[in-house]
Protein backbone atom coordinates (compact mmCIF):
# COMPACT_ATOMS: atom_id res chain seq x y z
CA UNK A 1 0.00 0.00 0.00
CA UNK A 2 1.77 3.32 -0.94
CA UNK A 3 1.05 6.12 1.36
CA UNK A 4 -1.11 8.01 -1.23
CA UNK A 5 -3.14 5.30 -1.23
CA UNK A 6 -3.58 5.24 2.54
CA UNK A 7 -4.00 9.19 2.76
CA UNK A 8 -6.85 8.66 0.95
CA UNK A 9 -8.59 5.76 2.48
CA UNK A 10 -11.56 7.10 5.45
CA UNK A 11 -9.39 7.33 8.59
CA UNK A 12 -11.86 5.36 11.24
CA UNK A 13 -11.05 6.04 14.78
CA UNK A 14 -12.25 3.62 17.46
CA UNK A 15 -14.54 5.40 21.08
CA UNK A 16 -13.19 6.86 24.03
CA UNK A 17 -15.03 7.11 27.19
CA UNK A 18 -16.54 10.39 27.88
CA UNK A 19 -19.29 12.42 29.39
CA UNK A 20 -22.62 13.34 28.71
CA UNK A 21 -21.07 17.10 27.80
CA UNK A 22 -17.98 17.11 25.62
CA UNK A 23 -15.77 19.77 26.12
CA UNK A 24 -14.98 21.54 22.72
CA UNK A 25 -12.36 19.88 20.03
CA UNK A 26 -9.63 21.76 19.16
CA UNK A 27 -6.81 21.23 17.12
CA UNK A 28 -3.79 23.85 17.59
CA UNK A 29 -5.68 26.94 17.19
CA UNK A 30 -8.25 25.67 15.29
CA UNK A 31 -11.86 24.41 16.36
CA UNK A 32 -13.42 21.03 15.09
CA UNK A 33 -17.56 22.16 14.66
CA UNK A 34 -20.32 20.20 15.76
CA UNK A 35 -21.86 20.59 12.13
CA UNK A 36 -18.50 19.07 10.79
CA UNK A 37 -19.00 16.34 13.20
CA UNK A 38 -22.80 15.86 12.34
CA UNK A 39 -21.92 15.53 8.96
CA UNK A 40 -19.22 13.57 8.77
CA UNK A 41 -20.97 10.80 10.73
CA UNK A 42 -21.86 9.62 7.67
CA UNK A 43 -18.68 8.19 7.09
CA UNK A 44 -18.38 6.45 10.21
CA UNK A 45 -21.34 3.65 10.38
CA UNK A 46 -21.48 2.41 13.93
CA UNK A 47 -24.11 0.89 16.37
CA UNK A 48 -25.39 4.09 18.13
CA UNK A 49 -25.11 7.65 16.83
CA UNK A 50 -23.00 8.01 19.82
CA UNK A 51 -20.31 5.83 18.57
CA UNK A 52 -20.73 7.13 15.38
CA UNK A 53 -20.34 11.02 16.52
CA UNK A 54 -16.88 10.68 18.48
CA UNK A 55 -15.76 7.93 15.44
CA UNK A 56 -16.36 11.06 13.33
CA UNK A 57 -14.54 13.61 15.64
CA UNK A 58 -11.44 11.74 15.68
CA UNK A 59 -11.50 11.41 11.68
CA UNK A 60 -11.78 15.51 11.88
CA UNK A 61 -8.77 15.48 14.23
CA UNK A 62 -6.54 13.44 11.82
CA UNK A 63 -7.07 15.25 8.93
CA UNK A 64 -6.84 18.74 10.45
CA UNK A 65 -3.32 17.36 11.92
CA UNK A 66 -2.10 16.07 8.68
CA UNK A 67 -3.49 19.63 7.33
CA UNK A 68 -1.67 22.00 9.42
CA UNK A 69 1.24 19.93 9.24
CA UNK A 70 1.34 20.43 5.34
CA UNK A 71 0.71 23.52 5.74
CA UNK A 72 4.05 24.59 8.04
CA UNK A 73 5.27 22.57 5.45
CA UNK A 74 4.62 24.03 2.78
CA UNK A 75 2.58 21.25 1.29
CA UNK A 76 -0.52 22.84 0.72
CA UNK A 77 1.20 25.71 -1.44
CA UNK A 78 2.14 22.95 -4.11
CA UNK A 79 -0.75 20.83 -3.92
CA UNK A 80 -4.72 22.55 -4.91
CA UNK A 81 -6.23 19.61 -3.35
CA UNK A 82 -6.38 18.47 0.51
CA UNK A 83 -6.16 15.25 0.06
CA UNK A 84 -3.26 15.41 -1.89
CA UNK A 85 -1.24 17.68 -0.14
CA UNK A 86 -1.92 14.97 2.75
CA UNK A 87 -0.87 12.26 0.52
CA UNK A 88 2.43 14.61 -0.43
CA UNK A 89 3.04 14.95 3.21
CA UNK A 90 2.87 11.25 3.93
CA UNK A 91 4.99 10.25 1.06
CA UNK A 92 7.53 13.00 2.79
CA UNK A 93 7.51 12.34 6.07
CA UNK A 94 6.70 8.33 6.50
CA UNK A 95 9.67 6.17 6.45
CA UNK A 96 8.49 2.37 6.39
CA UNK A 97 10.98 -0.10 5.64
CA UNK A 98 10.64 -3.04 3.32
CA UNK A 99 9.87 -6.39 4.73
CA UNK A 100 12.54 -8.75 4.89
CA UNK A 101 12.28 -11.97 3.44
CA UNK A 102 13.07 -13.98 6.68
CA UNK A 103 10.38 -12.17 8.42
CA UNK A 104 7.64 -12.90 5.63
CA UNK A 105 8.56 -15.89 5.85
CA UNK A 106 7.96 -15.83 9.43
CA UNK A 107 4.49 -13.93 9.41
CA UNK A 108 3.60 -16.70 6.47
CA UNK A 109 4.20 -19.77 8.89
CA UNK A 110 2.35 -18.29 11.97
CA UNK A 111 -0.54 -17.42 9.86
CA UNK A 112 -1.44 -19.78 7.09
CA UNK A 113 -4.84 -19.19 7.26
CA UNK A 114 -4.65 -15.74 6.06
CA UNK A 115 -3.12 -16.89 2.80
CA UNK A 116 -5.12 -20.01 2.15
CA UNK A 117 -7.62 -21.05 -0.30
CA UNK A 118 -10.93 -20.89 1.10
CA UNK A 119 -13.51 -23.60 1.64
CA UNK A 120 -16.28 -23.13 -0.88
CA UNK A 121 -19.75 -24.79 -0.49
CA UNK A 122 -22.21 -25.38 -3.78
CA UNK A 123 -25.99 -24.01 -2.08
CA UNK A 124 -29.55 -24.35 -1.85
CA UNK A 125 -30.98 -22.85 0.45
CA UNK A 126 -35.09 -21.42 1.28
CA UNK A 127 -35.47 -18.30 2.95
CA UNK A 128 -38.72 -18.12 5.36
CA UNK A 129 -38.67 -13.98 6.21
CA UNK A 130 -39.01 -13.24 9.35
CA UNK A 131 -37.94 -10.14 11.00
CA UNK A 132 -35.78 -10.35 13.90
CA UNK A 133 -38.03 -8.45 16.35
CA UNK A 134 -41.00 -10.75 15.02
CA UNK A 135 -41.39 -13.08 17.86
CA UNK A 136 -44.61 -15.04 16.23
CA UNK A 137 -43.03 -15.01 13.05
CA UNK A 138 -40.01 -15.87 13.94
CA UNK A 139 -42.12 -19.37 15.99
CA UNK A 140 -44.08 -19.80 12.79
CA UNK A 141 -41.09 -19.82 10.28
CA UNK A 142 -39.00 -22.10 12.26
CA UNK A 143 -42.40 -24.58 12.52
CA UNK A 144 -42.79 -24.25 8.93
CA UNK A 145 -39.08 -24.97 8.11
CA UNK A 146 -38.81 -27.99 10.37
CA UNK A 147 -41.86 -29.60 8.58
CA UNK A 148 -40.47 -28.74 5.12
CA UNK A 149 -37.26 -30.07 5.86
CA UNK A 150 -38.63 -33.66 7.11
CA UNK A 151 -40.44 -33.48 3.92
CA UNK A 152 -37.46 -33.40 2.33
CA UNK A 153 -35.42 -36.00 3.98
CA UNK A 154 -38.27 -38.34 3.05
CA UNK A 155 -38.54 -36.69 -0.99
CA UNK A 156 -35.14 -34.50 -2.29
CA UNK A 157 -36.63 -34.09 -4.77
CA UNK A 158 -38.96 -31.14 -3.81
CA UNK A 159 -36.35 -28.66 -2.47
CA UNK A 160 -36.58 -26.72 -5.90
CA UNK A 161 -40.91 -27.08 -5.48
CA UNK A 162 -40.37 -25.78 -1.67
CA UNK A 163 -37.87 -22.74 -2.73
CA UNK A 164 -40.19 -21.58 -5.35
CA UNK A 165 -43.74 -21.94 -3.28
CA UNK A 166 -41.96 -20.89 0.11
CA UNK A 167 -38.54 -19.06 -0.19
CA UNK A 168 -38.98 -15.04 0.30
CA UNK A 169 -35.05 -15.22 -1.52
CA UNK A 170 -34.54 -14.07 -5.15
CA UNK A 171 -32.81 -17.08 -5.42
CA UNK A 172 -36.24 -18.95 -5.72
CA UNK A 173 -36.45 -18.40 -9.36
CA UNK A 174 -33.43 -21.08 -9.27
CA UNK A 175 -34.61 -23.08 -7.55
CA UNK A 176 -33.39 -22.11 -4.24
CA UNK A 177 -29.94 -22.54 -5.97
CA UNK A 178 -27.30 -19.69 -4.14
CA UNK A 179 -24.15 -21.01 -6.34
CA UNK A 180 -20.62 -21.32 -5.51
CA UNK A 181 -19.98 -19.75 -1.46
CA UNK A 182 -16.99 -18.62 0.03
CA UNK A 183 -16.60 -16.97 3.11
CA UNK A 184 -17.87 -13.58 3.33
CA UNK A 185 -20.43 -14.01 0.76
CA UNK A 186 -23.58 -14.33 2.77
CA UNK A 187 -25.13 -12.23 5.73
CA UNK A 188 -22.24 -13.09 8.51
CA UNK A 189 -24.45 -15.72 10.88
CA UNK A 190 -25.42 -17.72 7.89
CA UNK A 191 -21.95 -17.60 6.62
CA UNK A 192 -20.80 -18.77 10.31
CA UNK A 193 -23.25 -21.90 10.44
CA UNK A 194 -22.43 -22.60 6.39
CA UNK A 195 -18.79 -23.26 7.17
CA UNK A 196 -18.97 -26.43 9.44
CA UNK A 197 -21.93 -28.13 7.48
CA UNK A 198 -21.22 -31.22 5.74
CA UNK A 199 -22.72 -32.00 2.53
CA UNK A 200 -26.70 -32.92 2.25
CA UNK A 201 -29.75 -31.31 3.54
CA UNK A 202 -29.33 -29.90 6.81
CA UNK A 203 -31.35 -31.19 9.93
CA UNK A 204 -32.81 -27.98 10.80
CA UNK A 205 -33.28 -24.57 9.86
CA UNK A 206 -30.46 -22.30 10.17
CA UNK A 207 -31.38 -18.45 11.88
CA UNK A 208 -29.87 -15.40 10.55
CA UNK A 209 -31.78 -11.56 10.48
CA UNK A 210 -33.81 -12.64 7.84
CA UNK A 211 -35.75 -15.28 9.07
CA UNK A 212 -35.05 -18.95 8.86
CA UNK A 213 -32.75 -21.34 5.98
CA UNK A 214 -33.63 -24.42 4.65
CA UNK A 215 -30.10 -25.34 3.55
CA UNK A 216 -28.48 -27.73 1.83
CA UNK A 217 -24.61 -28.17 0.58
CA UNK A 218 -24.71 -29.82 -2.90
CA UNK A 219 -20.60 -29.68 -2.79
CA UNK A 220 -18.23 -28.71 -0.35
CA UNK A 221 -14.44 -28.20 -1.91
CA UNK A 222 -12.03 -27.85 1.38
CA UNK A 223 -9.60 -24.85 1.60
CA UNK A 224 -5.92 -25.68 1.27
CA UNK A 225 -2.73 -23.91 2.45
CA UNK A 226 -1.21 -22.40 0.00
CA UNK A 227 2.98 -22.08 -0.58
CA UNK A 228 4.73 -19.58 0.69
CA UNK A 229 6.49 -19.16 -2.64
CA UNK A 230 2.61 -19.08 -4.39
CA UNK A 231 1.56 -16.30 -2.05
CA UNK A 232 4.85 -14.38 -1.42
CA UNK A 233 3.87 -11.22 -3.02
CA UNK A 234 0.43 -10.64 -0.83
CA UNK A 235 2.61 -11.99 2.10
CA UNK A 236 4.72 -8.93 1.69
CA UNK A 237 1.93 -6.50 0.69
CA UNK A 238 0.22 -7.80 4.30
CA UNK A 239 3.47 -6.83 6.53
CA UNK A 240 4.28 -3.71 4.37
CA UNK A 241 0.80 -2.30 4.88
CA UNK A 242 1.23 -3.52 8.82
CA UNK A 243 3.99 -1.49 8.80
CA UNK A 244 2.61 1.58 7.13
CA UNK A 245 -0.38 1.67 9.56
CA UNK A 246 2.06 1.25 12.62
CA UNK A 247 4.36 4.18 11.11
CA UNK A 248 1.24 6.19 10.60
CA UNK A 249 -0.07 5.46 14.07
CA UNK A 250 3.42 6.80 15.84
CA UNK A 251 3.63 9.63 13.54
CA UNK A 252 -0.27 10.67 14.30
CA UNK A 253 0.74 10.94 17.92
CA UNK A 254 3.54 12.69 17.73
CA UNK A 255 1.65 15.65 15.64
CA UNK A 256 -1.08 15.53 18.67
CA UNK A 257 1.65 16.23 21.15
CA UNK A 258 3.62 18.53 19.11
CA UNK A 259 0.74 20.59 17.57
CA UNK A 260 -1.85 20.15 20.78
CA UNK A 261 -5.50 18.60 20.52
CA UNK A 262 -8.13 19.42 23.34
CA UNK A 263 -11.34 17.72 24.02
CA UNK A 264 -10.57 14.37 22.36
CA UNK A 265 -7.61 11.84 22.84
CA UNK A 266 -6.08 10.00 19.71
CA UNK A 267 -5.15 7.04 21.94
CA UNK A 268 -5.96 4.89 24.31
CA UNK A 269 -5.28 2.15 26.44
CA UNK A 270 -7.36 -0.34 24.39
CA UNK A 271 -5.11 -0.25 21.98
CA UNK A 272 -7.62 0.38 19.10
CA UNK A 273 -6.18 1.09 15.78
CA UNK A 274 -5.85 4.81 14.46
CA UNK A 275 -6.86 3.51 10.84
CA UNK A 276 -8.70 1.83 9.06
Amino acid sequence: MSFKDLAMQKIDIEMIPGGASPPPIRVGEATIEEAAIAEEMQHHPADSAGTAQLKAARALVVRELLRQRAAALGVAEAVDEADAAIAELLERELDVPEPAEADCRRFHAAHPERFSEPTRLRVRHVLLAAAPDDAPARDAGYRLGETLVRELQAVPERFTEFAQRHSACPSKEEGGDLGWLAPGQTVAELDRALQHLPEGLHDRPLASRYGWHIVTIDQRIEGRELPYEQVAEHVRHSLREQATRRALRHYLLALEAEIGVEGISLDDEGGSALMQ
